[in-house]
């Protein structure tokens, strides 16, 4: 089985689906809110879980019912949370608007997740006993910058999703074995829109990149190796929330189990096609069953 160790957020996703989003300055009715457990580290921790993985989370939340409540969530799915630590004051939330189309707009809060400054001795052993690490920017960077370096040290595959974007460092790039942005991340980290041009200036700082199109599918390059484009499945969307960290929870186990990269980005797909025709983020996350019948 895959030993994943996700390095990130726990937030609660505040949602509120709409038929059209509102513009700067305007009110709009809302059809429906939801409260569910989602945060950027922990959909990834149980997309990985449900696809059959072996996953710990590492990260905190607060002292309030939302962290009680996120905790639950990640045990349900099997997540280990015995490094998911508690910390004074609110946990982490997402305030979230869905439209007709699906779309979304997020709006992130940290809350405890921005007490994950460092990381311990118990916190390091983890990562080194990993197969793979799975990291995001909703933590501070010094201990996401301390996450991949301690992967790094030990050899294990380190997965990184610059959401949200902001400026990387070498000291973190240099211990990143696959950065997955999304099209519009992959252009203002790389200065271009084109996604293969994109491609080709992330391979300059890391040694592979996948970036991820919607509906139009991702795009796969590694240093020595001819890009390739791979189609999204075609569905009805109904909330892409959480897409994007099923597909890379799920490619993370699929990578530990040492299936070669085109089988495991098809996986991860149909991972991901199967998520948004369901509202919610860790709530719409398909089991391994599910994946392998799609």
């Amino acid at each position: 089985m895959t030993r994943v160790a996700v390095l990130g957020s726990t937030n609660m996703d505040l949602v509120a689906y709409v038929d059209r989003a509102p513009e700067r300055g305007q009110t709009v009715t809302g059809r429906e809110f939801r409260t569910i457990p989602g945060g950027k580290g922990a959909n990834q921790a149980v997309a990985a879980a449900r696809a059959g993985g072996d996953v710990l989370m590492i990260g905190a939340v607060g002292d309030d019912e939302y962290g009680v409540r996120m905790r639950e969530s990640l045990e349900h799915s099997c997540v280990d949370t015995d490094l998911l630590h508690t910390a004074e004051g609110p946990s982490g939330t997402a305030h979230i608007v869905v439209d007709a189309q699906g779309s979304n707009a997020i709006v992130v809060v940290p809350g405890a997740n921005g007490t994950v400054t460092s990381l311990g001795p118990g916190e390091i052993a983890a990562i080194a006993e990993a197969d793979l690490l799975l990291l995001q920017l909703e933590l501070p960077l010094s201990a996401v910058i301390e996450g991949a370096r301690a992967g790094h040290a030990q050899g294990v595959r380190t997965l990184l999703t610059p959401s949200p974007v902001r400026k990387l460092p070498a000291e973190l790039l240099d211990h990143v074995d696959l950065l997955i942005p999304n099209e519009h991340e992959a252009a203002e980290l790389s200065g271009y829109e084109e996604p293969h041009a994109a491609a080709e200036i992330l391979l300059s700082q890391v040694p592979a990149v996948l970036i991820t199109l919607g509906a139009k599918g991702c795009l796969y390059a590694a240093r020595g190796s001819r890009t390739i484009h791979f189609p999204a499945p075609e569905v009805i969307a109904v909330d892409t929330t959480g897409a994007g960290d099923t597909f890379v929870g799920t490619l993370a186990v699929a990578l530990g189990e040492g299936r070669p990269v085109p089988q495991a980005i098809a996986w991860a797909s149909a991972a991901a096609a199967l998520c948004v025709q369901k509202p919610g983020a860790s709530v719409s996350m398909p089991y391994r069953s599910e994946i392998d019948a799609a």
